[in-house]
This record gives C-alpha cells, sequence and structure tokens, in this order.
C-alpha cells in the first residue's frame, strides 16, 4: 500500500512562517471546514486556505499544484520567501520523505531517512529525475493522481475532457501506458542495436574493402612475378644464344674479314670522295663555260661596233678599248677552263683506279661491329657465362609476397550481424506488438479490464441515486444512456454531473488499486457541496464511509456543510487569521 503519512506546509499560500503539519492517517472521516476571523467568523469560510491543503500535497509530491498556479506564486505572498513544504509516505516497504522548497529553490528527496537525491538550483529547484523516480514509487501521473486520490472542483472533470486526455488517462489506468514506457524502453534497445548493426557493418565494409585492396595487391604482384619470370627467361635464352653463336665463330676469320672491311670502307670513302671533287669540279667548269660563251657572243657584237649591251654604234676609240677588254678576258677565262679541265681528268683517272680496286674486294659481313670487340671474343664469352650464371641464380623478388598477403585477408564472420539483425526483428515485432492500436495484447488488457470498470462504475453510481448508464467502450469511449437515449456530459445536471464524477473516481481508483497499488489517502474537495441534494450527500457519505471501514481508506472531505459536522470521525477547522492560515482539529464522540 502507498500511505501518505504526514504533509508539513511553512509560507506555502496562507500558511505563514508558523509551521502546519497535517497527519493524513486520521480513522475514519475527517470534515475540513474555514473560519475566516478576518471577516468577523460568522460563518465565513471562503478565503481561508483549505484547498491549500490538497495542493500542499499535490506540490510535496508533483512538484506543482492541482491547478495551473506559477510556482514562485505558491509562496506565501506576505513573507515572499522561505517556502518550504515535505511529505512523509510509505511504499515498498520503505518510508520516503520529500521536501520542496521555493526562494530558496530546492528538493530532497530521502529513502529510509537517507538521502537519495538533493538539488538545489537557483532557476527551478526541481529535478526530472529524481522526479521520474518518485512517479515510479508512486506508480501513477499527476493527472492520475487528481483523479482517484485529490479530487478538486477545479480539476476537470474526466467527461469534459478532449478525446486524446481521456484516451491517455484510461490508458494509464489500464496499465496500457505501461505498455507505452516497455515500447519506449524497445525503441531505445532497437536504436542501440540498429547503432550495433551499424558498426558491425562498418567492420565487415572495412574488412571486406581491406582484402579487396590486398586481393588486388595479390593481383598486382603475381603480375608483375610473371612479368619478372619472362623477363629472366628471355634474358637467359639471349645470353645462351649469344653464348652459342660466339662459340662457333672462328675468330681469325673474323679479325681477317675486319681488315678487309677497313681496306674496303677506305676505298669506299675514296670513291665517294673522288666522285664529291668531280661533281664540284664539273659544276664550277659548266659555270665557266657559260661565261665563255656570253664573252664570245659580247666580243661578236663589239666586232660590228655595237655596244653589247644596248647594241647601239660605237666610235672608234670605244670600239677600241671594248675590244681590248673583251680577248684579255676570253684569254684569261679560257686558261682556267683548261686547268679546270685537266683536274677533272685527273680526277676521273684516280677515281677510275679506286673504283677498280674496290672491285676487286667484296664488302666482307662480320659478327662484331667493331674490331675491338672482335679483339675482345674472350672476355665476352666469359662476360656472358658470368651474366648468364648471375641471371640464372637471380631469384624473383615477387616470389612470397602473394602467399603473404593471402595470410592477411581476414575472414568475414557474419554471425555476429546476423544475430543482430534477428534481434532487431524481434524487437521490432514486439514494438509493434505493443503499440499497435489492433495489438492482440492491447485488446486483451481493454478487453479485461473494461468489464471491471464498468461494472464498478454503475455499481457506484447506483449507489450515488444516478439513474444513468454509464459505459465505456471497446474503442475507449464513454457512452451515457438514459431511457435509450444517448445524453452529453454537459447536458447533465449539477448534481448528476457531481454523482457521475465522484462514481468515475471512485471506479477509477479501484482499477489502479487492482492492478497497482492500494492508496490509503482520498480527499473530496467541495464535491458534496456542487449542486447535490441530501439524498446524494448521504449516498455518498454512505460509500465514504464503506471505504474508511472496510478498506482502510483515510478519507477527508472539504466542505462548506455543517451538517456533516455530526457525520463524521473528526473535524478539521482551518482558520484565517491576520492573513496567516492555522489548522485546528475537532474530534467528535
Amino acid at each position: 500500500m502507498i500511505k501518505l503519512k504526514k504533509v508539513t506546509i511553512k509560507n506555502f499560500l496562507s500558511v505563514g512562517a508558523v509551521e502546519q503539519v497535517l497527519d493524513l492517517t486520521k480513522t475514519g472521516i475527517s470534515l475540513i471546514l474555514g473560519e475566516n476571523l478576518d471577516l468577523g467568523a460568522n460563518g465565513n469560510r471562503n478565503g481561508v486556505g483549505k484547498s491549500s491543503l490538497l495542493n500542499s500535497i499535490s506540490y510535496a509530491l508533483y512538484g506543482q499544484a492541482l491547478t495551473n498556479i506559477k510556482r514562485d506564486n505558491l509562496i506565501n505572498m506576505i513573507n515572499k520567501k522561505n517556502m518550504v513544504v515535505s511529505i512523509e509516505f510509505e511504499a515498498n516497504n520503505h518510508t520516503y520523505k520529500i521536501e520542496r522548497g521555493r526562494k530558496p529553490n530546492f528538493i530532497k528527496f530521502y529513502v529510509d531517512d537517507n538521502v537519495s537525491s538533493e538539488d538545489t538550483d537557483e532557476a527551478q529547484g526541481e529535478s526530472r529525475e529524481t522526479q521520474a523516480e518518485i512517479n515510479k514509487i508512486l506508480g501513477m501521473s499527476h493527472e492520475m493522481f487528481k483523479h482517484i486520490v485529490a479530487l478538486n472542483t477545479s480539476t476537470e472533470p474526466f467527461l469534459n475532457m478532449g478525446a486524446a486526455k481521456q484516451r491517455l488517462l484510461i490508458e494509464e489506468l489500464l496499465g496500457i501506458t505501461m505498455l507505452s514506457e516497455k515500447a519506449n524502453n524497445l525503441k531505445e534497445l532497437i536504436n542501440s542495436t540498429k547503432i550495433e548493426i551499424d558498426k558491425e557493418e562498418l567492420v565487415i565494409k572495412t574488412i571486406r574493402l581491406s582484402n579487396e585492396r590486398i586481393q588486388n595487391t595479390i593481383v598486382d604482384v603475381e603480375t608483375k612475378a610473371a612479368n619478372w619470370d619472362k623477363k629472366q627467361t628471355k634474358a637467359l635464352e639471349e645470353l645462351v644464344s649469344a653464348m652459342e653463336a660466339l662459340a662457333t665463330l672462328d675468330i681469325d676469320e673474323e679479325l681477317k674479314k675486319h681488315e678487309d672491311l677497313k681496306i674496303w670502307l677506305e676505298l669506299d670513302q675514296c670513291q665517294k670522295q673522288f666522285e664529291s671533287n668531280r661533281t664540284h669540279k664539273q659544276r664550277h667548269l659548266n659555270q665557266l663555260n657559260t661565261q665563255m660563251t656570253k664573252l664570245i657572243a659580247n666580243y661578236e657584237h663589239t666586232a660590228e661596233k655595237k655596244c653589247p649591251t644596248c647594241h647601239q654604234s660605237i666610235d672608234a676609240e670605244q670600239h677600241q678599248k671594248m675590244t681590248d677588254d673583251l680577248e684579255t678576258a676570253i684569254g684569261k677565262l679560257d686558261a682556267e677552263i683548261t686547268t679546270e679541265t685537266a683536274e677533272i681528268s685527273n680526277i676521273e683517272l684516280q677515281l677510275a683506279e679506286v673504283v677498280e680496286a674496290k672491285s676487286t674486294i667484296v664488302k666482307p659481313t662480320t659478327f662484331y661491329n667493331t674490331l675491338t670487340q672482335a679483339l675482345n671474343h674472350k672476355n665476352t664469352l666469359d662476360q656472358l657465362a658470368k651474366d648468364w650464371e648471375r641471371e640464372s641464380e637471380a631469384q624473383n623478388p615477387y616470389t612470397g609476397q602473394a602467399a603473404d598477403l593471402t595470410n592477411t585477408i581476414q575472414e568475414i564472420n557474419f554471425d555476429n550481424l546476423n544475430a543482430l539483425s534477428k534481434q532487431k526483428d524481434h524487437q521490432e515485432f514486439l514494438y509493434k506488438l505493443l503499440t499497435n492500436k489492433d495489438s492482440f495484447i492491447r485488446k486483451k488488457i481493454i478487453d479485461q479490464n473494461l468489464n471491471f470498470l464498468n461494472n464498478r462504475l454503475n455499481e457506484y453510481l447506483e449507489k450515488l441515486g444516478l439513474p444513468h448508464n454509464v459505459i465505456f467502450q471497446n474503442d475507449l469511449s464513454v457512452e451515457i444512456m438514459l431511457l435509450g437515449q444517448e445524453l452529453d456530459f454537459s447536458q447533465l445536471s449539477r448534481g448528476e454531473r457531481t454523482r457521475l464524477i465522484l462514481g468515475l473516481s471512485w471506479a477509477f481508483r479501484d482499477i489502479f488499486e487492482s492492478s497497482v497499488e492500494n492508496v490509503n489517502l482520498m480527499f473530496i474537495d467541495e464535491l458534496l457541496d456542487q449542486g447535490i441534494d441530501s439524498a446524494g450527500m448521504e449516498n455518498a457519505l454512505g460509500v465514504l464511509k464503506k471505504m474508511e471501514r472496510e478498506r482502510n481508506k483515510d478519507v477527508f472531505v472539504i466542505s462548506h456543510r455543517e451538517e456533516l459536522v455530526s457525520r463524521v470521525s473528526q473535524v478539521l477547522t482551518v482558520i484565517k487569521e491576520n492573513g496567516f492560515t492555522r489548522f485546528d482539529w475537532d474530534y467528535q464522540n
């Protein structure tokens, strides 16, 4: 059982610096009445701070009032600081205490008298982690607390709430919220599994890429090794071929061929030189003959006493001078022609001798290109043998590299990836079961609890004297029927709505306590003043007394109705005096 035992209040709303303590474990029904001495008493019961009690319990447990009051507005407006509210309770065989304060802001959470968590924050004075831990212990949200523990006229009635809010509350009540929490946990697990899958896929991809690089290197090495072997084989074959050719060579004959080749080359060179000289001389002779022809033509024109250039007549003196000059030039040129002709004849004689001498020798074909190579024939043979031995002993530098690289190829193991993928599929299947509205798990939970909820609700409505039949449908909507006619909640009278609010609260409480945990405390804040008639009040008191008696509930009724005084076990008077609230117990016989 969750047993709320005691709340302590200081500088909270109308409660001042004098600490007020409320024992929440009073036997029987406790009536809370107000007396406003600042207004002269005489039945003035408003504005004394009765609801501050309920708001203090709400704030102590959840860090917020029942209504949307800003946290700093909960601080006593006169003292304006040092607001402290604490509550003590038992649950799960442990004792707990929560202390919350504003200005300064803090929260302290004790478990079995030991500080479980403590947080001081000038901005908020709240800790989400601590509050989440408290909510888990209580097993209910703040919204559920307002509907099954702390009934207040300011709380929006369940049937006035929007469909989305109604569904959330009913799902929490039926334990479907627990499925959502488990689904959220599963979602986190799925995300974690996906991260692990991504990591594993990255590892596999890295290994695969590494293996591909290694394999490409192996192919490259094998190609280089094969090319090296081919190159070595070719080199050895060429060396063997060269040695075989040299071994059959008659070196004396080779040397004689080189001598004959030398003579032949010298004669060939002389021949080419004489032919070149002859061509040069013949070209020069041709030029001289051309000049001679021109001089003779000029001389003939001059003989006719005409200018050889313009062919005009010239006088005797000019004629004589031209004739003398041309005769001199012709004589000189004739001497040059005679000399050049003689030289050409001499060159032709020499050329003929060279050609005749060259014709007696056949140009020999040698094995070596030069005489020096031929003279080094033995050294060449020895060097070829050494080259062959060195080449044949050379080791392929790429041999073994491929094998070594092959040993570095990593085996890709898909077992872990397959296991993670299978795990993710299983988690996603479970997640769908928990979140899909058509899931048989959700339907099973709803079907099992709806009948119980509807039975308990209509039993309470019958005890409260409400003739309406109120049924929760499978889609979690609510149907209100009277004499075969469906009604909206707003169509009910004020007293009928109050009866229905009470019946819903008690039915919700029965469902909560059957599936989660019993709660000792129950507050009815001025609901019995909301248009309910005497018969309705008697019926409600009857239900509350039975709960107190048979189920050990600690029931607190906040009301303005003095006729309730004689019907309860004790009365707590909330007194407002000089702007501050205090509590005064009056026990009934």
